[in-house]
């Protein structure tokens, strides 16, 4: 087999050799390997402080999103020396550990800087998963993380419309919360925090406001993981608040059909939508959104909240 060719780049300070640009990766639209790097270069101002800090988890796709996938967690040993590595959530069970064949702790990529990003652009990680903590403290999540899931029928539609329920509950308790797509068939609402919380609390609150939007629209919405209590009801995935559970990161590709991204968005957007408007949004549109709005999820990595007294345990 002959060897990948390599292309030399120069992103900042750095070199990276980068390989097979012309490979198509998403075939329905001819979305090539160096359109997906030129995203993720284009893309990491915004992109990067949503990434900094935290364990990633990258998920692969080397032959195209038609093709096989793999999670990668542990940092690939053959990384630049640049790229920083942390000790992050380290095998969530005992079976998953016999699976793995690796008891030794996960050294998590760290992507700091746009180079980092490009590199893993380079290895055909099309989507980056981030958990909710920091790697300097992964007992103390910076943000809680709602997670909509469309049960079909059910369409990114419903999901507005019960995150605007939930968006009432949030101003009567005095907070501030975010929206973007999942760039799939949902959506996820961040509530940044900042301050010290525990995943636990931000489990329970999570899962009472699924009780409560049960309460308010019984046949619309189900807090219960099996696929059977789904089909018409958004899923509200409170689990995601678990220390070991990442989320799509903003700003991420998905791999799906076409390059759909995990775009932020505002809360009049989610309104439209849930009287019939689309969201969803490919890679040309988000480069355009955050050249006109900017990054719509800036304040999630700074805002200070607290909890309701009531949520804590």
């Amino acid at each position: 087999m002959a060897p990948a060719k390599s292309t030399p780049v120069a992103i900042g300070e750095r070199t990276l050799s980068l390989t097979n640009l012309d490979k198509v990766l998403y075939p329905d639209t001819g979305f090539t390997k160096g359109e997906v790097i030129n995203y993720y270069t284009r893309i990491a101002p915004y992109m990067l402080p949503h990434l900094a800090g935290r364990c990633m988890t990258m998920r692969r796709w080397p032959n195209g999103v038609e093709g096989k996938s793999f999670f990668e967690k542990r940092c690939p040993s053959h990384r630049p020396p640049w790229v920083e590595v942390s000790v992050g959530p380290g095998h969530e069970s005992e079976s998953s550990r016999k699976r793995s064949g690796n008891d030794s702790p996960i050294e998590y990529c760290r992507i700091e800087e746009a180079a980092a990003l490009v590199w893993t652009a380079n290895l055909a990680a099309l989507e980056l998963h981030a958990p909710m903590a920091l790697a300097q403290d992964l007992a103390t999540p910076t943000t809680l993380v709602f997670d909509l899931d469309p049960g079909a029928p059910a369409t990114i539609v419903e999901c507005s419309q019960r995150a605007l329920d939930m968006k009432r509950v949030f101003d009567v308790v005095g907070l501030a919360a975010f929206p973007k797509t999942s760039g799939s068939k949902g959506m996820q609402v961040y509530v940044p925090l900042n301050t010290p919380t525990s995943h636990a609390q931000c489990a329970d609150f999570a899962l009472g406001m699924g009780h409560v939007l049960m309460k308010q629209s019984p046949d619309a919405v189900t807090v219960t993981m099996a696929k059977a209590e789904r089909p018409g009801k958004i899923f509200v995935d409170w689990s995601q608040n678990a220390r070991h559970k990442t989320t799509i990161a903003p700003y991420s590709l998905r791999a799906k059909p076409t390059q759909t991204v995990s775009t932020p968005v505002s809360w009049d957007e989610v309104s439209d939508c849930a009287d019939g408007g689309k969201l969803s949004f490919v890679t040309d549109e988000v480069l355009q959104r955050v050249t006109t709005f900017g990054d719509l999820f800036a304040d999630v990595q700074i805002l200070q909240q607290e909890l309701p007294v009531g949520s804590n345990r």
